[in-house]
């Protein structure tokens, strides 16, 4: 493959989760100043659930109707829309309407950055303290008009990926091989011995160990799905909850460093792929027990542990750290597990990423939104013991 084919290969990778990312970023700003305030995160978190009809339906084409879907026009459909749905962000300049009804609202709520503290009295005998927020550095708008040109740009690499010469030169000598047609593929007679070519293993196993067949991911199918529900639902529902009492700085480093952490955890994976299900197993338990922590965090809101104390926001951000940081590894290195096997391994992979996703937003939305079993406080008027 070309370098010419790489860079634009990684331009068009960046557009698949940089506008969702790019949501959870600018939360910090954005809670504290409308009417869903705490909430949000929960919203969002089942509102992008409701997509998993689009992967769904491609999981269920390969399965029933091998090789009858182009997935072409399916992504040329999903990054155009990507492209107007941030764009259509920008002209909201008024407002105080809800963001869940009318998302325009989002932009002109979402203008506020690190607060400080203003009295405010209403009325002569009555006072009460009002969080004012200051105008950030750069305004929300020119932030998801830089999200739009990250999405034009993730299309225009698909388009030279599909229409340049060079790499439709590459298309030529390596097309498209469904799994249904590999086996026909393979020229046998190329082996030695008419022997089946060489396999890499999925997992490194000690010597001598009995590995029965299709025993290889397995289990690793629970834990792809349980790890999708944690990082990509369950916590990031009441991200809010763990880390607002604590301030808006740690809120927004939260939020900031995790995401962070996502790339730099596939990195390692990269340099480091270390395939043992004793790993594995090691990891998303550490990964869930920090994971604990923070759903502890959250459960005690306004007054969670060591409010009073720089060492309790620290510890929370350090938590969403590590906790992104162990169970994105985990993701990735099932990921490099199942392309080993082959491309219908990999949609199966992200049916099971997206089952545990849904499983896990479905299951926290009633609790944080319906029953409302988290508080949220206010930055002026939440008195909790020291």
């Amino acid at each position: 493959m070309s370098l010419f084919t790489h860079v634009f290969a990684c331009l068009f990778g960046i557009g698949s989760w940089v506008a969702i990312n790019g949501m959870w970023v600018e939360l910090p700003l954005i809670v504290p100043s409308i009417p869903e305030g705490w909430y949000l995160p929960s919203y969002l978190t089942i509102i992008i659930q409701m997509a998993n009809i689009g992967p769904l339906f491609i999981t269920l084409m390969h399965r029933f109707r091998p090789g009858v879907l182009d997935e072409r026009p399916v992504i040329y459909t999903i990054v155009t829309v990507g492209v107007v749905a941030t764009f259509l962000l920008l002209p909201a300049v008024c407002g105080g309407l809800h963001l869940v009804r009318h998302l325009s609202s989002l932009h002109d709520a979402s203008a506020a950055s690190v607060p400080h503290h203003l009295l405010h009295w209403r009325g002569s005998k009555r006072s009460e303290l009002q969080a004012h927020y200051q105008r950030a550095n750069f305004s929300t708008q020119g932030f998801f008009l830089f999200l739009s040109a990250m999405m034009m740009v993730c299309l225009g690499a698909f388009l030279l990926l599909n229409f340049h010469p060079a790499v439709a030169q590459e298309h030529k000598s390596k097309g498209y091989v469904d799994d249904s047609q590999r086996v026909e593929k393979i020229d046998m007679s190329q082996a030695p011995n008419n022997e089946n070519p060489e396999q890499t293993p999925m997992l490194d196993f000690p010597e001598g160990t009995v590995i029965k067949q299709h025993s290889a991911f397995g289990k690793g199918t629970y834990i792809l799905a349980w790890v999708n529900a944690l990082t990509n639902a369950v916590l990031p529902s009441v991200q809010a909850y763990s880390c607002l009492p604590y301030g808006n700085q740690a809120y927004h480093l939260a939020a900031t460093l995790s995401s962070v952490a996502n790339p730099v955890a596939c990195f390692i994976a990269m340099f480091v792929p270390i395939r043992t299900l004793v790993l594995m197993g090691f990891l998303t338990v550490t990964g869930t027990g920090f994971g604990a922590y923070i759903m502890a965090m959250a459960a005690l809101s306004p007054c969670p542990l060591l409010i009073n104390h720089d060492l309790g926001a620290a510890l929370i951000v350090l938590t969403w750290v590590i906790f992104v940081l162990t169970l994105s590894y985990v993701k990735v290195i099932i990921g490099v597990i199942l392309r080993d096997e082959g491309h219908s391994a990999l949609v199966w992979c992200g049916a099971v990423v997206q089952l545990g996703s849904m499983l896990g937003a479905l299951s926290m939305f009633p609790l944080v939104s319906v029953y409302r079993l988290f508080q949220s406080g206010d930055p002026c008027n939440t008195k909790c013991p020291k």
